[in-house]
């Protein structure tokens, strides 16, 4: 046991090795930038002044966009699509796998799920007990269920999903921007160090590596940005794009895509003066989205038109729930439990009562 938690241990520092190395990156490139370039290589007072402004705009939105992708928790499946007591117990209780499934579907039929397992079956996790929403996936690394999982990345030691993926995105665009930015400034004084126009110093060695670096990012980050722009134009996930979703007409790698406008809608939002910012802008909760096999006003509804009676129904579990452990501690009580049991069941406050009334 004390072995199994210092290996994960050990595993949660050596994640940050990445982020690490990202951030030092970042933290010489300012270093590079502002002084040795700026300060000790320009002499141009407006030139210098334009430059440095322009790098730390740049600079804060990297940071800023970085910061949120790697620090917004991933967001996890509401108490809504977890098992209640009863349900827990009827699974666990069921022995055979027919009849496990068939739970999984009655309880899956007061839940906006529409996709399927590769076999058809509901969408069940075994590690976190709940009935995984649409484009919801189980991340082993993070430990747990996570809202339109897109993929984990390592380089933010951070589970890309709906909370995130609008940083992600940002963080991505922001980081080609500020290496746009440093190779095409510091080009010019790179062909002066080079053709020996400028003394040799410590800053042509920072200006060398400056070009080098920012490149070698802008190639890498070109193809990666590239990638997600056509995923979100498709409304896809890196998962989705791997692996189709499957519904219960079988599998369709175009299942949520409902036009690139209302696509891009679904990650920025619909005000697009917040587009570029870092900022909550995503519609929905990440439990559900609108499909392209339902109508206009059935793909705009989170719910179908059943908010209302989901709400009630978690309501009316709950309180099944409640009544249940009320009974197990009259049950474990003295002699006469039985009939105690019995007259709280035909009382006028208990929540059986309600529950007969709305069956």
């Amino acid at each position: 046991m004390a072995l199994s938690r210092g290996l994960r241990c050990c595993q949660r520092i050596f994640s940050w090795i990445p982020v690490v190395i990202i951030s030092s990156v970042v933290l010489w490139s300012y270093y590079a930038y502002v002084f040795e370039l700026c300060f000790f290589t320009l002499s141009n007072t407006l030139e210098k002044a334009t430059y440095i402004l322009v790098f730390h705009v740049c600079f804060v939105m990297f940071c800023w966009t970085y910061w949120k992708a790697i620090f917004t928790p991933p967001a996890t499946p509401s108490k809504k699509f977890h098992m209640s007591y009863t349900d827990k117990e009827r699974y666990e209780m069921e022995e055979r796998p027919d009849g496990q499934k068939q739970i999984l579907v009655e309880i899956a039929r007061r839940l906006p799920i529409f996709t399927r397992a590769q076999s058809g079956a509901i969408r069940f996790c075994d590690r976190c007990q709940v009935l995984k929403p649409d484009r919801c996936h189980h991340c082993s690394v993070c430990e747990t269920c996570v809202l339109k999982m897109d993929h984990h990345c390592p380089w933010v030691n951070n589970c890309v999903g709906f909370s995130n993926y609008k940083y992600f995105l940002l963080f991505l665009a922001y980081s080609m921007f500020y290496c746009v930015f440093i190779a095409s400034t510091v080009f010019q004084y790179f062909l002066k160090f080079w053709m020996g126009e400028l003394p040799n110093g410590p800053a042509k060695f920072h200006v060398l590596f400056l070009l080098f670096v920012s490149v070698m990012f802008f190639v890498s980050l070109m193809f990666l940005f590239g990638y997600h722009c056509w995923l979100v134009a498709k409304n896809r996930s890196t998962l989705e794009a791997f692996s189709a979703p499957v519904f219960q007409g079988g599998p369709d790698k175009n299942g949520f895509n409902v036009g690139m406008r209302r696509n891009l809608q679904q990650v920025f939002g619909e005000d697009r003066r917040l587009w570029f910012i870092p900022v909550c802008t995503s519609q929905g909760d990440g439990h559900y989205f609108p499909m392209r096999s339902l109508s206009y006003s059935e793909s705009h509804n989170p719910l179908l038109a059943n908010e209302e009676k989901w709400d009630d129904e978690e309501d009316d579990e709950e309180d099944e729930e409640e009544e249940q452990q009320q009974l197990e501690r009259r049950g474990r009580g003295g002699g006469g439990g039985g009939e105690s049991d019995e007259e709280g069941t035909d009382g006028p406050d208990d929540p059986s009562v309600t529950i007969e009334i709305d069956s």
